[in-house]
């Protein structure tokens, strides 16, 4: 497309509230996956589990993600994205209706799977959703809305569940304090479902489908007239090109794009973010801080999470993905390697606040959002929905690995015999990661800034 859309007010506004609508379902994938921090324990001490049993309770919903990111892009490349995102939201109510009333675990972890089907169906589907429907002009920015989303999402849940908590005694919490936690998940998902009746189907999905006069109506509203039917004889264009086959995604050309999507998504979880966002007042508490202070830490590291997402916000489309993602991560190989060093010679707290801190807003600004944007961006149109399933799926697998792995790191044994040496070792390990990640930011990915989809999608073909 040789001209830029020059977008005006009624449609910014258009483009705005359809994307705010989709990133509800980052917020619900932020809510979902944290309330468990709240309730864990309770349901620990009401069913009497076991140190394993607790594990399966905590991990079920992120087995469930997996299962969802791997089926989703299947039928919303065949019932379309927008269908496909009402199934999560039903599936998100379903199990905060289910989880919040079990008389025993099966029951509990049942519902929980079935919740994290939703979260990791919308995980895929929201960023995609939104990358379709954007100008190019301003993708980058509404597709790094969804993060904020997820980030906003954790807080709230952190929130609600501190005034729960906060209503009765800790009886009253075992028996019922944790059952409001999980149940609150329908208000958000209620208002998720409802809203997605009002914003369109993807244009471009309804392009693939041979429905082009649906999806210019739509195009006219996001771009404006003239824009509108340029961006439908692109895609047409292109999607004459395309086979609509998995194999075509595996040949060379788009092979690479394949290889682009699965390293970022592995690399956004195996870089740490996970291991301070769920064990940051363990790690503060080997470090030597008081368990009050540990957690005052880590509302910190949430605040620092939430602010510096606007930072990726304001300057993705204006920097680019690649430059903005090549400071971040050099940021948080600071951070890492700063972090390792406090502890393995156990400086004073403070200067390991600063390293967790430093890493925490480098990769708000960068590694957090900007996978979602680039994965959103490169994958043909007719295998969008699989192609992103793929590197989706990929992604929960590293969550899965983090959350399984990092306790038994950060304990003594597997990796030294001291606590702080094996706090340092394990940072090592995810500096390492990110040495790595960078390197291949540097020679591999492109800069997809102010692209259309179809440019980007011929760019790996030539």
């Amino acid at each position: 497309m040789s001209k830029e859309a020059q977008l005006q007010p009624s449609t910014t506004g258009f483009v705005v509230k359809i994307t705010v609508v989709a990133a509800l379902g980052g917020l619900l994938f932020g809510y979902d996956t944290a309330v468990i921090a709240g309730v864990i324990g309770l349901i620990k001490t009401k069913f009497g589990l076991t140190p394993a049993m607790e594990g399966w309770a905590a991990s079920s919903a992120i087995w469930g993600c997996v299962i969802g990111s791997g089926v989703a892009g299947y039928m919303s490349d065949r019932l379309g994205r927008k269908t496909t995102l009402i199934f999560t939201a039903i599936l998100f109510a379903v199990s905060s209706i289910g989880a919040a009333l079990p008389t025993n675990l099966t029951q509990f972890v049942l519902f929980r799977i079935v919740g994290g089907i939703g979260i990791g169906a919308a995980s895929m589907l929201s960023p995609l959703y939104i990358s379709e429907i954007a100008p190019p002009k301003i993708r980058g920015k509404l597709v790094s809305v969804y993060q904020l989303a997820i980030v906003i999402g954790i807080n709230l849940i952190y929130f609600v569940n501190l005034k729960i908590a906060s209503l009765g005694t800790h009886e009253w919490k075992v028996e019922t304090g944790w059952r409001w936690m999980i149940a609150s998940g329908l208000l958000p998902s209620a208002l998720f479902l409802i809203l997605l009746f009002l914003v369109p189907e993807s244009p471009r999905w309804l392009i693939k489908k041979n429905r082009s006069a649906e999806a210019l109506n739509t195009l006219e509203r996001l771009n404006g007239k003239e824009e509108a039917l340029a961006v439908v004889q692109e895609v047409e264009l292109t999607l004459n090109q395309e086979k609509g086959t998995i194999a075509e995604l595996f040949k060379p050309g788009l092979r690479k794009a394949m290889i682009v999507g699965a390293v970022l998504a592995l690399f956004s979880q195996i870089t740490g973010i996970n291991a301070i966002i769920y064990y940051a007042p363990k790690i503060f508490e080997n470090a030597g801080s008081s368990t009050d202070t540990a957690l005052l830490q880590t509302v910190i590291i949430g605040v620092i999470n939430t602010l510096f997402t606007f930072i990726a916000i304001g300057f993705i489309d204006k920097l680019g993905r690649k430059t903005l993602l090549l400071w971040g991560v050099a940021g948080m190989i600071i951070g890492l390697a700063g972090t390792g060093y406090s502890l393995y010679n156990q400086l004073d707290g403070i200067w390991l606040m600063v390293f967790i801190f430093l890493y925490i807003a480098s990769f708000a600004a960068s590694l957090g959002p900007i996978p979602w944007v680039i994965i959103s961006e490169i994958f043909p149109t007719k295998t969008r929905g699989i192609a992103m399933s793929f590197s989706t799926t990929v992604l929960w697998i590293g969550v899965l690995l983090i959350t399984q792995f990092t306790p038994m790191l950060l304990e003594p044994g597997l990796l030294s015999d001291k606590k702080e040496e094996a706090g340092a070792f394990t940072f090592g390990l995810f500096l390492i990661a990110a040495l790595i990640l960078w390197v291949f930011t540097l020679i591999r990915i492109p800069e997809t800034k102010k692209k259309t989809l179809e440019e980007i999608e011929l760019s790996w073909k030539k």
